[in-house]
């Protein structure tokens, strides 16, 4: 037993937690930020004229900023976090290569800087979630490909002899997604802020399509259960409901999401074979996120009483709600009849916010109030009453968005197929963007419900980290890692 003693304050004795505050309180800041700009660009949509007639204010311009800080910079940061806090611990090791863990941070913001300025000029490819142009894409791969010398570096480098399932989660979502951005991100540079796919028709829309449902699959699903298998067994104090479904669950997910991506391109000029075979994918990956879902809430057996006082654990098993039924809708959808009626509607909207605020959004937010206090001396955070405002504020936003979209899409998609015995169309399209509108005016006020949730969490974390201090985490003994 003297073997478990725990290591003395030596730096290499310590964990590398510096880079893991870091990005922890970036993702805070970009939450907020990508938050405000969603609740914008939904104002717009809700009356026309918040435009001002400002060219880089419209919402062609403001909504690709909205879904790259949304979904890179929020998501991005909370990733970066999570992963170099969960590989430290389950490897009992320190951050292989910490400096160029700290480049990871410094390369990231300034990527999210070039966006932030890019975008709203008008500068971009046009490719749905890989809207920067060719000398960001760049920066990207290199910031990359340096995380993934960091993170497999430390794996490598481990102390104990098992790979914690929540490691090959995050190890597939960095190969994946360093794939997906190479290759669908090939162009043809004909300026410095111009350049043009190497791909052509519905070559690059195939492409595209292969890398945008993979984001979706990788980036914005597997490394978030990375954290969803290290943070709900930690939070709740119980082990993983099932470690062999855990495996299961991650060879079935990876294999499949890889070519579910032909479902965006229902009734296109994509070939109907490949159309079908997206379609196919679609369907069986409801049998894996399931799988994972029922484990990770399973998880809680023995422990259901602890979510009517751990607002935490609230955030993390209500993500998983959402999760089970973004991937139970995605799949529907993915369905050719069904398409039929919600592409292109607002129905498709709902489906993505219901994925994005609800699993993304609540695992992440749960995530950050387990990690941040410790990571400044604290047991928790600095207003639990806080925490459990803002569970309720952002659940009953996320609720009110989805469903007023849900309903819309719908709409939209009966009233555009509606004809007259003669062929002719029922309603207008104008017609259709009119009966719209109450359901954008109660998806802002959802959205608006959901900012002020990420306010009350930035206010959290800033008292948290006033009243705390940058806390060193000694790294147990070998011999007390394998006790």
């Amino acid at each position: 037993m003297a073997q478990e003693s725990v290591a003395s304050s030596s730096p290499a004795r310590e964990y590398s937690d510096t880079v893991v505050r870091l990005f922890s309180l970036a993702a805070v800041l970009w939450g907020v930020v990508g938050m405000l700009v969603g609740v914008i660009i939904a104002a717009q949509l809700t009356w026309p004229e918040l435009n001002f007639g400002i060219p880089w204010l419209s919402y062609g311009r403001l909504r690709p900023l909205h879904t790259n800080a949304v979904i890179f910079a929020f998501g991005g940061c909370a990733l970066f976090a999570t992963s170099y806090h969960v590989v430290q611990r389950t490897c009992q090791t320190r951050l292989f290569l910490p400096q160029l863990a700290l480049f990871t941070f410094v390369g990231w913001q300034l990527v999210i800087l070039a966006a932030a300025i890019t975008l709203p000029l008008g500068m971009t490819q046009a490719k749905e979630y890989a809207e920067l142009e060719w000398p960001i894409d760049i920066l990207i791969a290199v910031v990359w490909v340096s995380y993934a010398v960091v993170f497999f570096g430390t794996i490598g480098t481990r102390k104990v002899r098992h790979i914690y399932v929540a490691n090959w989660f995050f190890g597939a979502f960095i190969i994946a997604v360093a794939l997906l951005h190479i290759v669908n991100s090939a162009a043809i540079p004909v300026s410095l802020t111009k350049s043009y796919s190497a791909y052509a028709g519905v070559q690059d829309a195939m492409v595209q399509w292969w890398y945008g449902h993979n984001a979706v699959g990788f980036f914005l699903t597997a490394g978030f259960l990375g954290m969803m298998y290290y943070y709900i067994p930690k939070q709740a104090e119980r082990p993983v409901y099932s470690y062999r479904l855990s495996i299961v669950h991650f060879w079935a997910l990876i294999f499949t999401y890889m070519w579910a991506g032909p479902h965006h391109l229902h009734y296109t000029a994509l070939p109907d074979w490949a159309q079908s075979i997206g379609m196919l994918f679609s369907l069986v990956l409801l049998a894996p996120s399931w799988g994972g879902m029922i484990n990770g809430i399973m998880t809680l057996s023995g422990a259901w009483h602890k979510l009517r006082d751990d607002p935490i654990l609230k955030f993390l098993i209500v993500s998983l709600s959402f999760y089970g039924m973004s991937t139970f809708e995605g799949p529907m959808m993915s369905i050719k009849t069904v398409n039929a009626l919600s592409h292109y509607t607002d129905w498709t909207v709902g489906h993505v916010h219901s994925g994005a605020l609800g699993w993304v959004g609540l695992i992440s937010m749960g995530s950050l109030y387990y990690l941040i206090p410790r990571l400044y001396g604290r047991k928790q955070m600095f207003s639990v009453r806080a925490i459990e405002l803002h569970f309720w504020i952002a659940t009953i936003g996320i609720v009110l968005y989805i469903a007023a979209m849900w309903i819309a899409g719908v709409m939209q998609g009966l009233m555009w197929r509606a004809v007259n015995a003669d062929g002719t169309l029922v309603y207008t399209f104008v017609e259709s963007v009119k009966a719209t509108f109450p359901y954008y005016v109660i998806r802002l006020l959802g959205g608006l419900l959901y900012l002020s949730g990420m306010l009350i969490m930035g206010w959290n974390v800033v008292m948290t980290v006033r009243s705390g201090r940058a806390a060193a985490a000694p790294i147990p003994q070998v011999a007390a890692a394998h006790a």
